[in-house]
């Protein structure tokens, strides 16, 4: 008898309102459900972060709240290190983490922030066109658009300050995924992410670049197989 799926939680990337991964949460449901950083959906939820750790510190209070057993934490780009940092806060806090699945996003250890990304909007939106093409203009338009690049600049600005440092090791594993056309990647920096874990790392490459994997039902079913496997 197989095991059931345990609950994932999804971190969305810069910028993101989780759009993009409706496909994903669909496919996994009804395990897995969406993360909520502060102010970014709806009054209801408060007013923006004014620091990395606070996004973590929300994270890891939503995570609380629901008691999941032995959640699978995956992450997004940005949400990659907002993953990896609430499974940290939740290790310390005595809550077991069954992995920290990244994807997109290379090892801590050389995330560096280019200053353009952050120095305007217009320029935040020619850093999210470089990365991948019509990630900003192809369905935004108007008001609308300009609300994704200020989200965007204002979470590569709370990353500038992301101090992986402050965390340390977790204990579980980390699965670490690219698409192989992904500029922000490589198969070296997946590999890199091997010194934030006690628990072991492994990769997975698939085609496509930065966000065309979550559209993927290979990713979807790989993603499924390795949280029951860490589970």
């Amino acid at each position: 008898m197989s095991r059931e799926s345990p609950d994932l939680v999804i971190f969305p990337g810069a910028g993101s309102f989780g759009g993009e991964l409706q496909p994903l949460l669909r496919e996994l449901a009804p395990s897995a459900r969406l993360a909520r950083y502060p102010g970014r959906v709806g009054k209801d939820f408060g007013t923006a972060a004014g620091s990395f750790g606070e996004v973590v510190r929300s994270c890891t209070g939503q995570v609380r709240r629901r008691q999941p057993v032995r959640p699978v934490l995956v992450g997004h780009s940005f949400g990659a290190y907002v993953a990896y940092a609430t499974a940290a806060r939740l290790e310390e806090l005595g809550a077991e983490v069954s992995a920290v699945v990244v994807v997109g996003a290379t090892a801590p250890a050389l995330l560096a922030v280019p200053g353009s990304a952050t120095r305007s909007r217009s320029d935040t939106a020619a850093y999210l066109e470089a990365i991948e093409p019509g990630l900003v203009c192809g369905e935004a338009a108007g008001e609308w658009r300009n609300i994704i690049v200020d989200t965007a600049l204002q979470d590569l600005t709370l990353l500038a300050g992301f101090c992986p440092e402050d965390y340390g090791a977790v204990r579980c594993p980390v699965l670490a995924a690219r698409g192989e056309a992904d500029p922000l990647t490589s198969n070296e920096g997946l590999d890199e992410w091997a010194g934030v874990t006690l628990g072991g790392c492994c990769r997975r490459i698939f085609p496509g670049g930065h966000s065309d994997l979550l559209r993927l039902l290979e990713f979807a079913s790989w993603l499924r197989e390795a949280s029951v496997t860490a589970s």
